[in-house]
């Protein structure tokens, strides 16, 4: 079954949502870890734990991901990555645009709002990136198959390059905007949240409606009916 514009849209449209989403995520995420840690050396040394925690849970996840692919199909696959960053963004900016709320959760904990921040950020960076290569990137990889010849090497090569800048770019130029009209990254920090949520709702809505023309494109040809010379059902036919 041929694709359509609209299944390459739809593609385009999950690589272009991740590299803005996590953009944005990032950029606010570091902000916080600069306050929490002004020294260099502890900034360093909090990165060099992170990148530890981000290959060993992502070791895991590439383990089973295979796994979750194969029981819960494409389309279930697909939307943990924007799940998971919508669930843990929801937290880590309101910890970020409203930490007097967490106070007591924080004082609980023995920390700070700030501290805690910085941890939910630090999960939230280590989930979306071990989801990426575990489940993100095979589902995308996937979704190139019912492609003609042609689309995957044309197809390919605009979403995986210009995919990948356009978000970066678009991420970054957001963020730029904000910055330059508001002064602050902490005033520009709410209207980060509300353009994080409506990338990854965008992504969740092309991931719905590729997941329905994936299923589509990979179901198998319906097989050609048989008939006898008179006319009958051949009965080795399925039909």
């Amino acid at each position: 079954m041929p694709v359509s514009f609209r299944y390459i849209r739809c593609l385009a449209t999950l690589v272009i949502a991740y590299s803005m989403a996590i953009n944005i995520v990032e950029v606010t995420w570091k902000g916080s870890l600069r306050a929490a840690f002004p020294d260099p050396s502890a900034y360093s040394a909090f990165l060099g734990t992170f990148s530890q925690y981000t290959g060993m849970v992502t070791i895991g996840m590439m383990v089973a991901g295979s796994t979750i692919l194969r029981k819960f199909g494409w389309g279930f696959t697909a939307k943990i990555t924007p799940k998971v960053l919508l669930a843990s963004g929801a937290i880590f900016f309101s910890l970020t645009i409203a930490p007097g709320m967490w106070s007591p959760v924080a004082a609980a904990l023995g920390t700070t709002p700030l501290m805690l921040a910085v941890v939910v950020g630090a999960v939230q960076n280590i989930a979306s990136k071990s989801a990426k290569y575990s489940l993100f990137d095979p589902t995308k990889e996937m979704a190139f198959i019912p492609l003609s010849p042609e689309e995957k090497t044309k197809g390919k090569a605009a979403i995986d390059v210009l995919g990948k800048t356009v978000g970066k770019s678009g991420g970054s130029l957001v963020q730029q905007a904000l910055l330059l009209s508001l002064g602050s990254l902490a005033a520009a920090t709410p209207y980060l949240a509300l353009f994080l949520g409506a990338i990854i709702l965008t992504w969740l809505k092309a991931a719905d409606s590729l997941s329905n023309q994936f299923e589509a494109a990979m179901a198998p040809e319906p097989e050609e009916c048989l008939v006898d010379g008179e006319g009958n059902l051949d009965p080795i036919s399925r039909c």
